[in-house]
């Protein structure tokens, strides 16, 4: 090699990877597979999951950790190229998210038409609430097409949609003044406690999203600005730890059902404390809630995740890395599962047998999306 050669070499901007931080995708591929079992109708397993007993759940692992990892992914963006390069970089992530929700609208509305009726006589269709879709579509995919028909099974994405579109503001929020973005992401989020940034999801009710985006940033952003240090990591403390884990358990006689079936004061508890634990919205109690949950996970995985190790760590792993893929097949297996739990009746054995085939796929997913994102053609 020339002399100039070398020197050229030299000075010519180096891509430097920033490695993956093993708990974020592990806890990814954990609430991928909690959502899964969220979503199939009437699964006996999703009694035990954490959403039982508690205000947060696997919605919140998806939003906070979504803005973990957009974090390395956006910020590194707009660290190496400029604010241009990130809005042009997430405008290509919407794109790809936007169409991701219409294909998982019109597969898994398929679904409904062809599974036909249920056991007790309510079609398919009517028990996701598609069937004024089903009768007047012409109208209704303008609808799906502009975010303005979102029901209710169908609507994660469209709010990750709008917070992605919401990052390039706060990024460059916080490059004119450190604490403006925070400032920005809770005057977004009282708004919406009072009822002014509502969306409208169906054009024959005033029904807004269920996932109310302008709430929901809240939670993403703290995941953001903690991965990229604006926001101090908290170290570990053990009164801190005692906090966390005293929020945790306090919460259970007013989220876990059975508390509520034993006596009448923790139904009436649980009814006051509805507003500061809505999901649509985000309730203040859920953001506390689920950040006890974080803080425990975190300290218990050791530092930098020292203690995730094992077989079963290293194919969760594989599962967070290819979260949105996975959470897509996820949607749409969901109900082919629930269907089938129909017609072979719902007994124990078939719901392990479908909970563990809902696994599988997903499994396979997220090694089949690695594989093909290794380019293995091009070796």
């Amino acid at each position: 090699m020339a002399p100039s050669e070398v020197v050229a070499t030299a000075l010519a901007p180096q891509k430097i990877k920033r490695p993956r931080d093993p708990r974020l995708d592990f806890f990814r591929g954990v609430g991928m597979l909690i959502i899964l079992l969220a979503h199939i109708p009437s699964d006996g397993w999703a009694l035990w999951i954490p959403a039982r007993f508690g205000f947060s759940d696997a919605t919140e692992m998806f939003v906070f950790q979504s803005g973990m990892a957009s974090a390395i992914a956006f910020g590194s963006t707009f660290d190496r190229s400029g604010a241009l390069m990130l809005i042009a970089r997430i405008a290509q992530r919407i794109w790809q998210i936007f169409w991701a929700h219409i294909v998982v609208f019109i597969v898994v509305a398929a679904i409904m038409v062809v599974a036909g009726t249920r056991y007790d006589g309510v079609s398919y269709v009517d028990s996701l609430n598609l069937v004024p879709f089903i009768k007047d579509p012409g109208n209704l995919l303008v609808g799906l097409l502009t975010l303005t028909y979102v029901p209710n099974y169908f609507d994660i994405l469209p709010m990750y949609i709008v917070i992605l579109a919401l990052m390039p503001v706060m990024i460059l929020a916080l490059k004119i003044q450190r604490f403006l973005p925070f400032a920005l992401m809770i005057s977004l989020w009282l708004a919406t406690q009072f009822g002014l940034t509502r969306l409208p999801a169906e054009p024959w009710s005033d029904r807004p999203w269920f996932f109310n985006p302008f709430g929901w940033q809240l939670l993403f952003f703290t995941g953001f600005f903690l991965m990229r240090g604006s926001l101090p990591a908290p170290r570990f403390d053990r009164r801190l730890m005692a906090l966390a884990v005293g929020v945790v358990v306090l919460t259970i006689p007013f989220a876990w059902v059975r508390f509520q079936e034993v006596h009448p004061f923790f139904q009436m508890a649980a009814t006051r404390l509805a507003p500061s634990t809505d999901k649509t919205n985000f309730g203040p109690l859920r953001f506390v809630h689920f950040m006890a949950l974080c803080y425990i996970a975190v300290n218990l995985v050791g530092e930098k995740g020292s203690r995730l190790r094992g077989p079963v760590v290293r194919v969760l792993t594989v599962v967070g890395q290819q979260s949105l893929a996975v959470f897509i097949t996820g949607m749409v297996i969901a109900q082919p599962i629930g269907i089938a739990l129909d017609h072979a009746g719902r007994t124990t054995d078939a719901e392990a047998i479908g909970n563990l085939f809902g696994f599988g796929v997903l499994i396979a997913t997220a090694y089949l999306v690695r594989w093909f994102k290794s380019s293995p053609w091009k070796s």
